[in-house]
């Protein structure tokens, strides 16, 4: 049986290190997978702290926006996970700079440990361009 959804796909954001994948497309609506700071490239995870980190999040997402044929303005919801509540300020200032007046829903929580032990994670639901 085909699953009820388009996969979404694209070099420009990392490969999924696990059984999921980027993002899922269905009804209009796209649905991603958390994006961590990998660079797409060498699959490692970027130097630097939470404002590196972020950085090449928000790089990833826009990828995976790209690849679903929309973009941030069309984000509905995010789900922000730190490794670190201390982190929460250099993170939302890089956050507030990329959605700009546009900002969707958010939750944002402080987790015990991501994975490849990265210092952010973001995952969201969004909605095609018409």
């Amino acid at each position: 049986m085909a699953a009820p959804y388009t996969v979404v796909s694209t070099e420009h954001a990392p490969a999924a290190i696990g059984p999921y994948v980027q993002a899922v497309k269905h009804n209009g609506m796209i649905f991603a997978s958390g994006a961590i700071p990998l660079d797409p490239k060498s699959m490692q995870v970027v130097e630097g702290g939470i404002k590196e980190q972020t950085a090449q999040v928000l790089k990833n997402m826009s990828a995976v926006l790209a690849a679903s044929g929309t973009d941030k303005a069309h984000i509905l919801k995010t789900t922000c996970f730190l490794k670190d509540m201390n982190d929460f300020i250099d993170f939302n200032t890089l956050y507030a700079e990329f959605f700009g007046e546009t900002k969707p829903a958010r939750s944002c929580v402080e987790v015990a440990r991501l994975p490849k032990d990265v210092l952010v994670e973001v995952e969201f639901i969004a909605v095609e361009k018409k």
